[in-house]
C-alpha cells in the first residue's frame, strides 16, 4: 500500500516538484494550498484541497488519511510582515499540532539558509551556527524551526531542511529579472567584484533530500540538515558561464557595494524596486552553507552544479517566455514586476 504524502504549499515551485518527484517515487499525493492549481502541471490523481495553513479546520482535512507531510507552504519576504510571521510561525504550529494529534509519522519542515543572516567571515555556514535571521521573512523562519523543536520533544518526528536559494526549470521570482534582462542582451549589474562564492541549488536535488527525510531511520532524520550544491564558484565564474550559455551579448557590471545597497535599501523602502535587504546584503558575500552533516550522515549528494543549474532554469524561461510574460506577481512561479528596475534596464542595454 503507498504511502500518502501532504504537500503544504503545492501551488508553489517548490510544492509542484516535488508533487512530481514522490509521485514518481510510488507515493500518493495529496496538496493543500490557498492558491490554485492547474491539474494539467501535476501526476495524474493528486488530490487537491483549496485551503489555508493557519484555518484548523482545513488542514485537518488535508491531514486526513496521511502519512507523511512535507511543509513547503511559507509567505516570501515580498509580503506584507503580518501575514509572514502569521503563515511562516501560526500556519507552521497549527499543521505540527494537527500532525501529532492526527498520528502522523513525519514532517519534513522546509526552512531556509536565510536564518544564518548575512555572512560575517569566509567560512561555511553550520547547522549548528548562531542564527541570525535578517528581516521579517529570516526571523520567521528562525521562530517557525523553534516550533518544530516543540513538537520534536512531545514526540513528533520533524526533520529540518535548510536550502540555499533553489532553482530550476519553472523557477521565476527574483531570476525572472535576471534572465529578462540576459535575454535582452542587457549588461548585468552585480554587487561588488563578483569574486566571492555563491552557493545555490537545484529543485531536483532539493527534492531528493526530502524524499531521504522521508524514507531514511527517523532517528537519524529527526535533526537538522543544510543542503546545497556541491560545485559552485564565483558569481563571476557561474553567472560568466549563464551569459556565455546565452549568448545574446550580456555582460557583467560590477557595482561598489556600499553605495548600491544604500540605493537599494532605500528603493525598498520606498516600495519602488522588488529587492529585499537579504538578497542584496548578502550578493557581495562568500555565501554558502557546509552540507558535510547530511553527506556524511546519509551518502546524500546533489547531482547539479550551481553553472548547471542557472543554464537549465534560464533554458526553459527562454522556451517559455512568450506565455510567461502575461504574468505577474510575488511567487517564485510568475514572473516580478520589475518596478524601477525596469528603468534600470533600459540604461544597461545601451552601449557606450
Amino acid at each position: 500500500m503507498p504511502k500518502t504524502v501532504l504537500i503544504t504549499g503545492g501551488a508553489g515551485f517548490l510544492g509542484l516538484h516535488t508533487a512530481r518527484g514522490l509521485n514518481e517515487r510510488g507515493y500518493k499525493i495529496k496538496l493543500l494550498d490557498i492558491a490554485p492549481i492547474d491539474p494539467s502541471e501535476y501526476p495524474k490523481n493528486v488530490e487537491f484541497i483549496q485551503g489555508d495553513v493557519r484555518n484548523r479546520k482545513t488542514v485537518e482535512e488535508a491531514v486526513e488519511g496521511v502519512d507523511y507531510i512535507v511543509h513547503t507552504a511559507a509567505a516570501l519576504p515580498l509580503w506584507p510582515k503580518k501575514e509572514i510571521w502569521d503563515v511562516n510561525v501560526n500556519g507552521t504550529k497549527t499543521v505540527l499540532d494537527v500532525a501529532l494529534q492526527k498520528d502522523v509519522e513525519r514532517v519534513v519542515y522546509i526552512s531556509s539558509t536565510a536564518v544564518y543572516g548575512i555572512p560575517r567571515g569566509d567560512r561555511a555556514e553550520r547547522e549548528d551556527d548562531p542564527l541570525r535571521g535578517v528581516g521579517p521573512y529570516g526571523e520567521s523562519k528562525i521562530a517557525a524551526e523553534k516550533v518544530c523543536e516543540e513538537y520534536r520533544k512531545r514526540g513528533l518526528v520533524v526533520p529540518i531542511l535548510r536550502p540555499k536559494t533553489f532553482i530550476g526549470p519553472e523557477r521565476l521570482g527574483i531570476f525572472s529579472i535576471l534572465f529578462d534582462w540576459i535575454k535582452d542582451g542587457a549588461r548585468i549589474p552585480i554587487i561588488g567584484d563578483g569574486n566571492n562564492k555563491y552557493q545555490l541549488l537545484d529543485v531536483e536535488d532539493l527534492v531528493d533530500a526530502i524524499a531521504l527525510m522521508l524514507e531514511a531511520d527517523e532517528t537519524l532524520v529527526n535533526d537538522v540538515f543544510n543542503v546545497g550544491a556541491e560545485r559552485f564558484g564565483t558569481w563571476n565564474e557561474d553567472l560568466g558561464a549563464l551569459l556565455e550559455h546565452a549568448g545574446t551579448g550580456s555582460k557583467i557590471l560590477h557595482l561598489p557595494s556600499a553605495p548600491t545597497k544604500a540605493i537599494l535599501r532605500l528603493l525598498e523602502l520606498l516600495h519602488l524596486s522588488p529587492m529585499y535587504e537579504w538578497a542584496y546584503g548578502t550578493a557581495d558575500k562568500n555565501h554558502y552553507v557546509s552540507i558535510e552533516k547530511i553527506t556524511n550522515t546519509f551518502g546524500w549528494h546533489p547531482k547539479y552544479s550551481n553553472a548547471e543549474s542557472l543554464i537549465r532554469t534560464y533554458d526553459w524561461f527562454i522556451e517559455h517566455y512568450d506565455e510567461l510574460k502575461a504574468k505577474e506577481g510575488v511567487t517564485h512561479r510568475v514572473m516580478w514586476k520589475q518596478g524601477i528596475l525596469s528603468v534600470v534596464k533600459w540604461f544597461m542595454r545601451l552601449r557606450f
